[in-house]
């Protein structure tokens, strides 16, 4: 391809309401341009990149044995109904209507279709398991669209659907989509971790998600830094950090507070340290008030406190005269004592002794705290965020952050929709029989963006090799002045394009310097310098985009040179 041939437009200028360094370089290359609110153009360029992220996972589904189809992106609004989903996506989904003023969402993701197609293709254990698999666009209506294509409103994702007669076939599809995302992540050239994940809107009994590792990511991950532990954040398993309670040593005392009322202030008012105080957060239950208790310098996992069956669904923090009705106080003054309503403590707090707590009365707190003797709690759980330091839940090593961005999810669904949708076949004893199901989804723009954040520098892009738009950029200094400048480049162009070598020629009439810069924001792996002094000692000047090394290579090797580089 030569770049009078092809589009290249790049800009100097940073856009302002562009946050993060993806959204920056995709727009100064030119590999997007903004439509409106979450919503862009792909460029020929940035085709080129999503075609290949797509082709590398392609291949992979398919060696894993799925089936690739296409779906409807509009969906009825009826398919939703059959699963009672609408209200967990809520705002999320675009509703449209058609002539007639029929109801129907722009998809944001396809399980109800699928469970559809398959309930009306699939009556007999005989035709399963079976692993069906699209590349398409979705629309979920993010309330704030941001981060470019990493936080859009419309995107294209790889969404599968598998079909079991039973958990352990469901299992073994997981584990084949387990390695193939690995696969994918591998070959499109990216540090990634896979990760223990809460199931969310999509629902099922377990999921893991694929996070690329990245300053920028919105995911906090938590490993082990010894062992293979890891999480995401919403549900890493934060152990106990007291073995067992210890004996009383204090006598409750009730001490005056008067404008203390965050942890933060209660501790230097009492000159205690915020690990020797507790919080009571009151939540709305499925039967009643909920107290929810943990250490002063913990944070309560909502995701974690939500999952609860004593709290109610959506998560709710009561207001301030459901406060005072319940405890008798305003916020910041709750105490464990007497307190009228289910109590849920975090498992460190199971264990503390000799604590500081609020006293339900304002202006006041109560010291030297102790559980049975004064205080009683009905429930011990995981209510709070694993932090760094902790013990890692396996027993191997303690617990490090890093952020993530999640380009991967896979969820064992189980009977969840096909129940709902009555998607049953015949099994084995002839008796009708709801079918296991899984759910594989990947981003296919999220992975372009997620490899410029992780591949970058103060220059541009540093395309990974297995989805650079191109292989070999090709820049001839005053190509359109120097004949024998004009005639290597075109001959190196036509051997390596004859090779199947994926090039570009950059043959416009603009300055060598603009012509380097564009290059180095493009991120093409591999750049062939060719001028007049170079050709002068039969060499052209080869640069690797990955740290901008400059290398003199004799034009009767540069061909098996750039092969070697390549393929490295």
């Amino acid at each position: 391809m030569k770049t009078t041939q092809f589009h290249i437009v790049t800009r100097k200028e940073t856009p302002q309401d562009a946050e993060i360094i993806s959204h920056q370089l995709m727009i100064r290359s030119g590999m997007i341009r903004k439509l409106g609110a979450g919503l862009y153009t792909w460029s020929p360029l940035g085709v080129r990149v999503l075609q290949k992220v797509e082709n590398i996972i392609r291949e992979e589904m398919n060696k894993a044995g799925a089936l690739e189809m296409l779906m409807p992106a509009v969906q009825p609004k009826e398919l939703w109904e059959e699963t009672g989903r609408i209200d967990d996506f809520g705002g999320q989904l675009l509703a449209i209507h058609d002539r007639a003023e029929r109801d129907y969402f722009f998809g944001p993701t396809h399980e109800e279709v699928i469970t559809d197609f398959v309930r009306n293709e699939v009556n007999s254990y005989k035709q399963l398991p079976i692993n069906f698999y699209q590349i398409q666009t979705k629309f979920r209506d993010e309330i704030r669209p941001r981060f470019g294509v990493m936080r859009s409103r419309e995107f294209i994702m790889k969404d599968a659907y598998s079909f079991h007669m039973n958990k352990e076939s469901l299992v073994d599809t997981y584990e084949k989509m387990h390695d193939a995302y690995t696969n994918i992540i591998n070959r499109i050239g990216l540090d990634f971790r896979c990760v223990l994940a809460d199931s969310g809107a999509i629902g099922g009994s377990g999921s893991q998600e694929f996070h690329v590792i990245a300053d920028s990511g919105e995911d906090a991950i938590m490993y082990s830094d010894t062992g293979e532990y890891a999480a995401n954040i919403e549900k890493c398993t934060a152990v106990s950090l007291i073995a067992e309670r210890a004996q009383a040593t204090k006598e409750i005392e009730k001490v005056s507070t008067p404008t203390q009322k965050t942890i933060e202030e209660v501790a230097a008012h009492l000159t205690v340290t915020k690990d020797q105080t507790i919080k009571t957060l009151l939540v709305e239950g499925s039967e009643g008030p909920v107290a929810l208790v943990v250490r002063g310098d913990h944070q309560l996992n909502e995701i974690k406190a939500n999952n609860l069956s004593a709290v109610a669904t959506p998560f709710r923090m009561l207001n301030d005269d459901e406060i005072k009705t319940v405890a008798g106080c305003d916020a910041g003054f709750i105490g464990v004592k007497e307190l009228n309503c289910h109590v849920i403590v975090d498992a460190t707090v199971a264990n503390m002794s000799d604590f500081v707590c609020g006293a339900s009365e304002n202006g006041y707190h109560l010291t030297g705290v102790n559980w049975d003797r004064d205080a009683s709690f009905q429930q011990v759980e995981d209510l709070r965020d694993a932090q760094v330091g902790d013990p890692s839940p396996d027993g191997v090593g303690t617990l490090k952050m890093a952020r993530g961005i999640e380009v991967g999810h896979i969820f064992q669904l189980g009977s969840k929709y096909s129940e709902a949708m009555k998607a049953v076949v015949l099994n084995e004893q002839g008796k009708s029989q709801a079918m296991e199901m899984g759910c594989y989804g990947m981003g296919v723009t999220r992975m372009v963006a997620a490899a410029i954040e992780q591949n970058h520098d103060e220059k541009g892009i540093i395309w990974p090799a297995g989805i650079s738009p191109f292989q070999v950029a090709i820049l001839p200094m005053n190509y359109q002045k120097s004949e024998r400048v004009r005639l290597a480049a075109d001959e190196l162009y036509a051997e390596l394009t004859a090779l199947g070598i994926e090039v570009i020629l950059d043959d416009r009439k603009v300055r060598p310097g603009f012509m380097m810069s564009d290059f180095e924001l493009l991120g093409v792996p591999h750049q062939v310098i060719i001028g007049d002094r170079a050709l002068d000692r039969n060499e052209v000047e080869y640069r690797a985009r990955i740290d901008m090394a400059s290398k003199d290579v004799s034009r009767d090797t540069i061909i098996s040179f750039l092969s070697q580089a390549i393929n490295a």
